[in-house]
């Protein structure tokens, strides 16, 4: 029995196609996030980048960069706005935190 919320990891490998992509060492939920993110910011390229911030960053403030990004009027790089958002984001929970 599957709890409310959560997905087997199977299910959420069928979605993609392993064969053609290079993205075959999926195995935790927080690298499938960081895939999907780079994916949904067109900077395939560094995925591993996106893949240390999942797994080291919290989730809400990942978010909030991600929707920030989303929101932008065609952002010439989304992968640049993003990491800006993120780091301004960081700063800002920081100071809070003082």
């Amino acid at each position: 029995m599957d709890k409310i919320g959560f997905k087997p990891m199977a299910s959420i490998l069928d979605r993609y196609d392993l064969e053609e992509t290079k993205q075959r060492r999926i195995s935790r939920e927080f690298q499938d996030y960081a895939y999907r993110l780079a994916v949904e910011l067109d900077d395939t390229a560094h995925t591993p980048i996106y893949m240390r911030l999942a797994k080291n960053t919290p989730r809400p403030l990942i978010e909030q960069a991600r929707l920030f990004v989303l929101g932008a009027n065609h952002p010439t790089s989304k992968g640049k706005l993003f990491m800006w958002k993120l780091k301004q984001l960081k700063t800002e929970s920081l100071v809070e935190k003082k």
